[in-house]
């Protein structure tokens, strides 16, 4: 079973220092709408901040049950996975209780470099079993290493045709869940 985890912090800015950053509206409605498409079971949108998290509940309650509910069905649907957490430790324990068993974590990045699981073997491990596993997407400049360090996996950094990778985070969401997901 796939989960999916925007993480907002800890997370690194172009200073390389840790920050936390803000809930983007469009992240929201377009890694729901992706997260929707590839049938993942849940999305979660990780930010310690109440004031970001509520903000996030009112675009979210909008499109459940105000009137982007009934303006936009298919919306009203994808919206309904989307779950927020204060931390990775809060969507961990969520996970946890549901499952009877912990989930296997993966992190992403467009830098990594070394042995990394594929696309391909994450594909194969989800065919394999019905555990849960959390794929995790850091926002700004990447996710912290402390999280990199603690997940249980690496995925493959998306390769472009020549030498750019700095796509959003919601493109890059896009892309994965085609290529573990996918038909």
């Amino acid at each position: 079973m796939l989960y999916i985890a925007l993480l907002h912090y800890p997370v690194y800015n172009k200073e390389g220092r840790i920050v936390t950053t803000a809930i983007a509206n469009m992240d929201i409605h377009d890694i729901a709408r992706c997260a929707r498409t590839y049938d993942v079971k849940g999305f979660y949108i990780v930010n310690p901040h109440e004031a970001q998290r509520s903000l996030a509940e009112k675009i979210i309650s909008h499109w459940r049950e105000g009137y982007g509910a009934s303006f936009n069905p298919l919306r009203q649907e994808a919206f309904g996975r989307i779950r927020l957490a204060a931390s990775l430790e809060e969507v961990r324990t969520d996970l946890e209780k549901a499952h009877r068993h912990s989930p296997a974590t993966v992190v992403t990045s467009a830098g990594f470099s070394g042995p990394c699981l594929t696309c391909r073997q994450m594909r194969e491990r989800l065919e394999r079993n019905d555990l849960p596993y959390l794929l995790i997407f850091g926002t700004g400049s990447g996710i912290a290493r402390e999280v990199v360090n603690q997940a249980d996996y690496r995925l493959e950094p998306i390769r472009g045709a020549g030498g750019y990778n700095h796509l959003a985070v919601r493109s890059a969401v896009a892309v994965i869940l085609d290529r573990i997901a996918g038909i």
